[in-house]
């Protein structure tokens, strides 16, 4: 099985906000919980947007060691032009970042970790799963 994470995924796991996703996080083999580039940029804007920008980035330099990458390629770039055309023709258009991230797990035949189901359900195949519920 190959995840890709969503930022609040990897947030809310760093800031241990629930014992469920911890317990999911731990028992997935690191090999199996991919990241993207979009999710890295957010973790990098929240260090440089914090209080202490120099302590903030060692958070993000710690944590995104090892993971396996998932990119935004030529395959994502063609999922996204179809997800946002059909989403902008059903009225029903998601946050810029989550449908790069939506078209990555597309592309790559990956299931989306996410707490936010709303946002990611309206996207059609993509399988997405809470591990904080």
């Amino acid at each position: 099985m190959k995840y890709l994470l969503d930022t609040n995924v990897c947030i809310n796991f760093l800031r241990g906000r629930t014992s469920s996703l911890k317990a999911r996080f731990i028992t997935v083999p690191r090999s199996q919980k991919h990241l993207c580039p979009v999710v890295q940029a957010e973790l990098h804007f929240g260090a440089y947007n914090s209080a202490d920008p120099s302590a903030g980035l060692e958070i993000p330099r710690r944590f995104l060691v090892g993971f396996p990458v998932l990119p935004f390629d030529e395959g994502a770039a063609k999922k996204y032009g179809e997800i946002r055309a059909l989403l902008t023709r059903q009225g029903n258009l998601i946050e810029p970042y989550d449908l790069q991230i939506a078209a990555i797990a597309l592309a790559h035949d990956a299931v989306l970790v996410t707490h936010n189901i709303e946002e990611f359900g309206r996207v059609a195949g993509l399988e997405v799963e809470d591990w904080e519920a």
